[in-house]
């Protein structure tokens, strides 16, 4: 490639990078005088690439807005930042159902990769590890993603056709407040305009949305993560749970986070009093199973109470039953000589 080609190609990677780009600018970029820019550019413009001239103290030059431009050019830390970003967003669950659309984008963009690029890739992808092994999630349509988007963006009331758990069906209008991305998942939480009350909705369990005439005003309050996280804290389960623990709000939320259980002060009755800095904090969280709660209420190492359900101190008292004969028995082993 000849270097004036070059030049012309570098050019055009800075006012694909958004924004005006001054006469100076551009010279200072290309290592060349304001008339050679100006070439530069009457050459873009013959290719139909469409550059637009600013006058003005702060003119210059940009790419009119909302022209797809091709080529997509990236340099070397952009390829690999969108490749990882790619990696990590299957990971996490986080793609629509068209699956191999991040493959094939993928594929286009290892393709077109120096080798020494693609080595420090594939060195990484080898060397990394995550702490949760990849599960398998039931991600949203495009179409239907981005339609709840715009309405969301637009304030517009949005029709669907939505599958609830048990498998029923039913057509809803909501008012959506927002998108959400938690523990892999995509929700769209808003009011449901049927019954007048806010909703917490699945993407994946949406077959079809589309926009409806009209408009409605955002309320006022938390925001839509927090609403998320409010609503799996109320949401319908098998058992209901109530505890009281002795500790402080951070020692509790580091294992009972907001999106698993409400917290609020609980006046101490006789002999529950401690330091200022931890009180008895009641603990209200709903669960389909709660074989999992007694490591966590261990792993707390804080005092507690299980006021509701019984069926709960049952297993915390088999779990200590089960820690303390563990104990007994690493006690008895003699160590060797």
């Amino acid at each position: 490639m000849s270097r004036p080609t070059g030049r012309v190609l570098t050019l055009l990677e800075l006012l694909q990078s958004g924004g005006t780009r001054t006469v100076a600018e551009l010279a200072d970029r290309l290592g060349v005088e304001g008339r050679t820019v100006r070439r530069y550019v009457d050459q873009l413009i013959d290719l139909d690439v469409p550059v637009e001239s600013v006058r003005g103290r702060y003119g210059g030059y940009r790419l009119a807005p909302g022209y797809r431009l091709p080529p997509l050019m990236l340099s070397d830390d952009e390829a690999l930042a969108v490749l990882l970003g790619l990696v990590a967003g299957r990971r996490a669950g986080l793609t629509t159902t068209e699956r191999t659309a991040s493959e094939t984008a993928s594929a286009k963009i290892r393709r077109v990769l120096p080798k020494h690029i693609a080595r420090r890739l594939d060195t990484l992808l080898e060397s990394l590890a995550f702490t949760e092994q990849p599960g398998e999630f039931d991600t949203p349509d495009a179409g239907v993603l981005l339609t709840i988007a715009d309405a969301v963006r637009h304030r517009r009331p949005v029709s669907m056709r939505y599958t609830d758990r048990d498998g029923r069906r039913s057509e809803r209008t909501l008012h959506a407040y927002g998108i959400v991305a938690h523990s892999g998942r995509w929700y769209v939480t808003g009011k449901d305009a049927r019954i007048g009350e806010d909703r917490t909705f699945r993407l994946d369990r949406i077959a079809d949305a589309r926009a409806l005439p009209g408009s409605f005003e955002a309320p006022a309050g938390p925001g839509p993560a927090q609403r998320v996280l409010s609503g799996f804290t109320t949401a319908e389960y098998r058992h209901e749970v109530t505890l009281r623990i002795h500790g402080t709000v951070e020692q509790i939320r580091a294992r009972l986070p907001a999106g698993v259980a409400n917290l609020e002060e609980h006046e101490p009755a006789a002999g529950e009093e401690g330091r200022a800095t931890e009180r008895w904090m009641r603990v209200e969280l709903r669960a389909e199973r709660l074989d999992w709660l007694p490591p966590v209420l261990a792993s707390l190492d804080r005092p507690f109470v299980i006021e509701r359900p019984a069926e709960l101190r049952d297993l915390v008292i088999e779990l200590a039953d089960r820690l303390a004969s563990y104990a007994r028995h690493a006690g008895q082993q003699e160590p060797m000589p």
